[in-house]
């Protein structure tokens, strides 16, 4: 299977895994971080992961980013399934059809915020999208910052980028690894409604991991994960209704 389907599987997934196993260690050492989960992440929605700690959240999202390999089972990125690819293809799916936004930002402190924006691409040998380019430039509300380097911009404007970063390529899925921990509550929730309105505006696809249920609120629809397995799930979330299900499986 190759790579050159870009964009969403022909049920409309955007990615989704089919009873996937996890196992680390062997013998009286395994651990089973994932056992046997099937989900499946809707095209244009953003997703929020949440579950105890230890509950396989972030091992299901590095799964399902081509970053780890599964044990048993499948993870697909559209039509894609992630095991039958060579390393070679993983590197360029992941390059082309995944995006990537972490906590710490991980931006380069010598390239300015446009440079930062488009640094994927660049190093793909390509030129950005000049349109989509000043779409997303204009959604995170960026454009008087675009020469700034990192350590001239706030922690909320390093964060725009980072999410600018990851759409700029268009990618078919963006996974979020606690994306607002490193922000106050006020720029953390300008962050979050920017992902909202990435998913229901320009229609992108997002799985964000994280134990907040304030952020979880945002949006469209959590899974909960307890032991490595999907045991309920919520959409149009309230903080309060977050809260209530966390406490029912001991997060």
């Amino acid at each position: 299977m190759t790579t050159d389907g870009h964009g969403p599987a022909a049920n409309g997934a955007a990615a989704r895994a089919v009873g996937a196993i996890k196992i680390y260690g062997s013998g009286e050492t395994e651990v089973r971080a994932l056992d046997g989960v099937d989900v499946t992440f809707d095209t244009g929605r953003l997703t929020t992961i949440m579950g105890p700690s230890g509950s396989g959240k972030s091992t299901l999202m590095h799964c399902m980013a081509g970053l780890d390999a599964l044990t048993n089972g499948q993870v697909f990125i559209g039509d894609t399934e992630l095991g039958a690819l060579s390393e070679r293809d993983l590197t360029l799916l992941r390059r082309r059809q995944v995006g990537f936004i972490f906590q710490a930002y991980n931006l380069l402190p010598t390239l300015t915020a446009l440079e930062n924006m488009t640094l994927p691409i660049s190093l793909a040998g390509e030129d950005p999208d000049g349109a989509w380019l000043t779409e997303v430039v204009d959604a995170v509300g960026l454009g008087d910052r675009l020469t700034h380097r990192p350590n001239e911009l706030s922690g909320g404007q390093q964060q725009r980028v980072a999410v600018a970063r990851a759409l700029v390529s268009r990618p078919t899925i963006i996974f979020a690894d606690e994306p607002t921990g490193n922000l106050d509550s006020r720029t953390g929730a300008e962050v979050l409604e920017f992902l909202r309105r990435a998913a229901q505006q320009l229609g992108q696809t997002i799985v964000m991991v994280t134990h907040d249920a304030g952020a979880a609120s945002y949006s469209d629809r959590v899974v909960f994960l307890n032991d490595g397995r999907v045991v309920d799930e919520m959409s149009e979330p309230t903080v309060d209704g977050v809260l209530d299900k966390v406490r029912t499986i001991g997060a």
